[in-house]
């Protein structure tokens, strides 16, 4: 039965298109990698880096996440008009109220702060995804 992680950006799909190049790469070929954007840009780019299927805008990410085993993204996919006002409330709410694991990037533009977290490099947060979202398909 093939497993399904759903990764949603938006903007550029920069962290998206890293997040699924480097999932490509650790998982098998029973794992859906499926790119979720508010944008085609982001999707596209999502794509370009090794994403199974794609879909852009507010009802592909609600829909589309349904299915999902695990939602991995940056932080901002949980709140309402983060991203420049890219993710609707209705994006951010199908997301937090989903069963579904999220692993989140804790990168954002938005003026918060996130006590305890560290300052890495996107590349090192990214790993440390990919080892929690293994960990995720194991137990599922």
């Amino acid at each position: 039965m093939e497993k399904r992680i759903c990764v949603i950006d938006g903007q550029g799909g920069g962290i998206g298109a890293t997040l699924i190049k480097y999932l490509s790469a650790a998982l098998d070929e029973n794992v859906s990698l499926v790119a979720l954007g508010t944008n085609a840009v982001a999707v596209a780019n999502m794509l370009k880096a090794g994403a199974n299927r794609g879909a852009s805008g507010e009802n592909a990410i609600c829909w589309g996440i349904q299915a999902a085993e695990c939602i991995v993204g940056p932080i901002g996919i949980l709140w309402a008009n983060a991203m420049l006002g890219e993710i609707t409330p209705k994006m951010a709410e199908a997301v937090a109220s989903n069963p579904a694991r999220k692993i989140l990037l804790p990168l954002s533009q938005e003026p918060v702060e996130i006590v305890g977290q560290s300052r890495e490099p996107l590349p090192h947060l990214v790993q440390k995804a990919v080892l929690m979202v293994k960990e995720v398909l194991k137990n599922v």
